[in-house]
């Protein structure tokens, strides 16, 4: 699959990094990390989130996805898909960025976990007083 011309996409949300890369002429396929999508994404949720960019452009059937997707968990992971899906699509034709950006598929959600601070249990979290 990889010999073939393709676009590429970089998407990111909290620690999770996804590079994706879309195969214009495609038959629908689509793989993470080695596996078809049903077998990556184990619940509708997911899948749903991922695919939230071709079913804005009616465009399931007509692309090939290989996602190759790192760090975080499922569901940051599938954000940032969502993110290199529409990033990718963008590089393949200029026309369908208005649309995405309408649909807020553009904008990279930039919420990361805030660090602990010093004498608290967690960022903001402090030990629960005790008067004796």
């Amino acid at each position: 699959m990889t010999n073939r011309a393709y676009f590429y996409g970089l998407g990111k949300r909290k620690t999770a990094r996804a590079t994706v890369k879309l195969f214009p002429e495609g038959s629908g396929e689509i793989t993470v990390n080695g596996m078809t999508l049903s077998e990556w994404a184990d619940t509708y949720q997911i899948q749903k989130v991922l695919l939230a960019p071709l079913e804005v452009l009616s465009l399931k059937k007509d692309v090939d996805l290989e996602i190759r997707v790192s760090g975080g968990g499922k569901s940051a992971q599938a954000d940032a898909a969502k993110l290199g899906i529409a990033r990718a699509l963008v590089r393949k034709d200029m026309s369908y960025k208005l649309q995405l950006k309408e649909d807020d598929m553009l904008t990279r959600d930039s919420r990361v976990k805030e660090r602990k601070k010093p004498g608290l249990k967690r960022a903001r979290r402090a030990p629960q007083f005790s008067k004796r």
